[in-house]
């Protein structure tokens, strides 16, 4: 590109970096790094977003600063949007269903309005590019990280529900993501802690991982983020991550599958990649391979080393500076493609439409549609007397990876029951109960009419699924809504009636308060096999 002459090989180097930062506004560091180092973008996480007007702030103040350092295109803007359990954006904006949520509803269109709805709130608070949406086939119900990320555990489902948010994003003028390249959805570690190994053969990756990426693609994503997975059949190198591995980055996704976009990296300070080269080298080890962009999402001073490290590289011969100019160039591409100086926000209006009436009612239609009633043995629609008791037990809100961050209590149901009769009991518990926990639950439990029991992940808790076994004795209708993962029926198949709700947010919770007391019919299923 014309621009590219003119750049210092460190203000190339800066491009590809993808980076976090700390606080709510711009501190030194950050305006540093984007005026001395002209790096392509940034990554907003919980800890850097407060209200709409402060989002929209501190990205026209971000813009602003690498518009004054004479960058040749705007920023990347991005975060984690993917709805449903990960969703940076919190406060003040609409919240939509996740994935699998959508997967149950199997509506391609619906898909793609909650897609367009979602990304139009993102851009009108100055971000362009979305690190969504989840591809992966959740055909593991032991995976600690993907789960209710996923659309669901058929390919065909997940290829045709990522290519309508791909739609629905770029209908609103947003980037997409797909992730995480070639598949981290058979999988029983999460690579923020260690380095999962799938060991699938070349034709098996082609029936079920791959597809859904193909098909992106095909619609025109704009990025493809390469996850920290070792796949012995793609690379011989025991335990190198995809993302560190030529014959993944440039050898399959490159050129087999012909991508010709951005290809980025999943965060270079996960464990996966941070024991098995530390995330400096890491940094470019996967640049090397192939990868555009280089997310290194929370440390300065590795951001600053892994420059360094690169640049050094490059002087010193261990790098050609063609293949920083080649990817440097994809990245101005697409920056080109998408991205205008006159087109970014420059006052900090919120829009009516973020968190307005009609988002908030697309939303709230999906969740009724998609909130699965998986068992029903004559019990619901739930009739009880005006005293009747209830007891609604809930899980103490844990977040099961790091991806989630902060969790929002799972106690929602019980207010969400309370809107529908008047005589409700709450018992909270933790994820794993101990024995006096239980015990307690049992006591309270010999005092009531029906017991609805919100589990949360209770699969791989066994002291919460006994627990459930325990309530099973009761000679009282025990209701359980599943708030996390769908898979919890295969703990106490003798439940008298199985909800899924597939998050644990306030709307989801109130649509299956609304689906026991007959009030919305039941509309969703199941996109996953309970084992």
């Amino acid at each position: 590109m014309d621009c590219l002459s003119q750049m210092s090989l460190r203000e190339k180097i800066g491009q590809l970096m993808l980076i976090g930062f700390e606080g709510t506004t711009v501190t030194p560091r950050v305006a540093n790094i984007i005026k001395e180092d002209k790096i392509g973008g940034v990554i907003l996480f919980p800890r850097n977003i407060q209200t709409p007007e402060q989002v929209l702030r501190l990205n026209i103040e971000l813009q602003s600063l690498a518009r004054n350092s004479n960058h040749p295109f705007p920023l990347f803007v991005t975060t984690d949007q993917e709805n449903g359990i990960v969703r940076r954006l919190k406060a003040g904006v609409t919240q939509f269903p996740g994935n699998m949520l959508l997967g149950a509803v199997d509506d391609r269109e619906a898909t793609r309005k909650v897609s367009r709805a979602a990304a139009a709130e993102l851009k009108a608070l100055g971000l362009n590019m979305n690190l969504a949406p989840v591809l992966d086939v959740n055909n593991n119900s032991q995976n600690p990280v993907i789960g209710v990320r996923s659309f669901g555990e058929r390919t065909e489902d997940v290829a045709e529900q990522g290519v309508a948010f791909i739609q629905g994003h770029h209908d609103a003028g947003v980037m997409t993501t797909v992730k995480h390249f070639p598949g981290h959805g058979d999988t029983a570690l999460d690579s923020h802690s260690d380095l999962p190994v799938i060991t699938h053969s070349m034709e098996r990756l082609e029936e079920v991982e791959l597809p859904p990426f193909v098909e992106a693609i095909n619609a025109g994503t704009d990025s493809v983020m390469m996850s920290h997975i070792y796949f012995p059949a793609l690379d011989r190198q025991k335990d190198l991550p995809a993302s560190l591995s030529k014959n993944v980055t440039t050898g399959l996704l490159r050129e087999k599958l012909g991508f010709a976009g951005v290809i980025m990296t999943d965060c270079l300070e996960m464990n996966a990649v941070v024991k098995m080269t530390g995330t400096v080298e890491g940094a470019l080890e996967a640049l090397k391979a192939g990868s555009d962009l280089l997310m290194i999402s929370h440390t300065y001073e590795l951001q600053i080393e892994a420059m360094n490290r690169i640049e050094q590289a490059v002087k010193e011969g261990e790098v050609d500076e063609e293949l920083i100019d080649r990817a440097v160039e994809r990245v101005m591409k697409l920056k080109k493609k998408q991205l205008s100086w006159n087109e970014l926000p420059e006052d900090a209006g919120i829009p009516s439409f973020v968190d307005g009436e009609e988002h908030q009612k697309l939303a709230q239609k999906q969740y009724e549609r998609g909130v699965t009633l998986v068992k029903n043995e004559s019990v619901l629609p739930l009739k009880v007397k005006k005293d009747s008791k209830i007891l609604v037990v809930t899980i103490k809100g844990k977040m099961h990876s790091p991806v989630e961050g902060k969790r929002q209590t799972s106690s929602f149901l019980a207010g969400a029951v309370s809107r529908r009769h008047s005589n409700v009991l709450e018992k909270e518990i933790n994820l794993s109960p101990d024995e006096n926990e239980i015990d307690e639950v049992i006591a309270v439990a010999e005092q009531v009419d029906v017991i609805i029991f919100g589990s949360d992940y209770a699969y791989t808790n066994e002291t919460q699924a006994l627990l459930v076994r325990k309530l099973l004795d009761k000679p009282v209708p025990l209701i359980v809504v599943a708030v996390g993962n769908p898979y919890d029926l295969a703990s106490f198949r003798g439940v008298s009636a199985y909800l899924a709700t597939y998050e644990y947010s306030r709307a989801a919770l109130q649509a299956a308060a609304d689906m026991i007391f007959g009030k919305v019919e039941a509309h969703g299923k199941l996109p996953v096999t309970i084992p």
